[in-house]
């Protein structure tokens, strides 16, 4: 069922991507050539346009880096980006004109002021001619991997534009933070299958390593978001290897040991409502009626059928708003995403675990894949992934985004 969904995201993604390269407007060219009129489409290798003045003269030329650069995957996904040159073939301005990665991370990159201007003044050659790490480009902080994939990208379209006969994949990166991650990785499995029942000191240290470092440090935290774009775009594994790893081990562990990994070794909001139910007075503790608990244990689902509604019928919202995770993320994290954190981390003091066992989609799909040996059974897992994957299936067969509903301008104001 999980397979089958990913597949679908994947197929109705790729036919999105496809049918959303729309044409170039004035919109986005006028603030790069002031006295532009037209364009004209270069039929050479090139794929560009030609941006004349109303009098027919060339003022420039204008490329984007879709469809080359819709393997480059940022944090979640690819970024398609319009590179603008003069007469002379020097950079006159890189603008955004699409991105499947998050607002947070796209918006980080618009707010920098110097990022998008890295390129200004350079020669088409002396952009095509090095890559981003010979350049000692470092991305924009907090959002650096949407940042280098879209330098990648540029370089990666001028070199297929010249005609280059075999184009580099994209470099391996495994950088310190790859490394630290890995071993929060490996400490974490050991002590899923060890325990910590006599050193409850090591349980808490690693508590605060996880919240501290996974958290706030390098805010990689399994999500929606992150899960969605992957199965969209593909799987970063050479720019991102410590976070595709913790995917993999937060798959692989359940599914072949019956082990959640993740949930109860990795996840840093998971430690942070264990800490705050340990040292909360327990005359707060309560415990839910039956049925309310019970009807409680949908809601994980019932978010997943919103997030699959909102990434296929490309709604107007961010999935990110869905979850509590990118809160760690505090200088980028919206007001959405922090009121679930709060909200969840109070509500831990009173029902211990109350978001993992009762709100967490990202948590009830790792469940879902989690082997309990002997006790599986058709149950209440099952109806509901069925249920994901008829929708995703209705959904992908509409093959309509919401922008098509309500018109391109109202699409846009939003």
């Amino acid at each position: 069922m999980l397979v089958a969904i990913v597949g679908l995201l994947r197929g109705h993604a790729v036919r999105m991507r496809v049918e959303s390269l729309r044409p170039l407007t004035h919109a986005e060219l006028h603030p790069l050539f002031p006295e532009e009129d037209q364009w004209v489409l270069d039929e050479s290798d090139r794929g560009g346009w030609h941006v004349l003045a109303w009098d027919g003269r060339k003022l420039g030329y204008v490329l984007q880096t879709a469809p080359v650069s819709d393997s480059i995957v940022g944090y979640c996904g690819a970024t398609n980006v319009l590179v603008a040159f003069d007469n002379a073939m020097h950079v006159v301005g890189v603008s955004i004109r699409s991105s499947q990665d998050t607002v947070e991370h796209v918006g980080d990159i618009k707010r920098d002021r110097t990022f998008l201007k890295t390129w200004n003044g350079r020669s088409w050659d002396e952009v095509a001619g090095r890559t981003p790490a010979e350049e000692g480009i470092e991305g924009v902080s907090g959002a650096s991997m949407t940042s280098l994939a879209i330098a990648e990208g540029i370089v990666r379209r001028l070199r297929v534009a010249d005609g280059a006969a075999k184009i580099a994949p994209v470099p391996f990166r495994f950088g310190v933070r790859d490394v630290g991650l890995v071993l929060v990785v490996l400490a974490g499995t050991v002590i899923a299958f060890t325990g910590t029942h006599r050193r409850p000191w090591l349980r808490r240290a690693f508590q605060v390593l996880v919240i501290g470092y996974v958290g706030f440090i390098n805010a990689d935290l399994l999500a929606q978001t992150l899960m969605v774009g992957w199965a969209q775009n593909g799987v970063p594994w050479r720019t991102a290897p410590g976070l595709v790893l913790m995917l993999a081990a937060a798959l692989i562990v359940p599914w072949g040991t019956g082990k959640p990994l993740y949930c109860q070794q990795l996840c840093p909001h998971g430690h942070a409502q264990e800490l705050l139910a340990r040292f909360a007075p327990k005359r707060w503790r309560i415990t839910l009626p039956k049925n309310l608990a019970a009807g409680l244990r949908w809601l994980p689902w019932l978010t997943l059928a919103m997030i699959l509604g909102v990434v296929m019928l490309v709604l107007p919202a961010d999935v990110a708003a869905f979850e509590p995770f990118d809160a760690y993320a505090i200088r980028t994290a919206g007001w959405a995403t922090i009121t679930i954190a709060i909200a969840g981390l109070v509500a831990a003091c009173f029902v211990p675990m109350a978001y993992c066992h009762y709100g967490c989609p990202t948590g009830a799909l790792l469940n879902f894949i989690r082997s309990h040996g002997p006790a599986d059974r058709y149950g209440r897992r099952e109806i509901a992934a069925l249920f994901l994957v008829v929708l995703a299936f209705v959904l992908s067969r509409l093959g309509v985004p919401f922008h098509d509903w309500i018109g391109s301008s109202a699409s846009d104001w939003l």
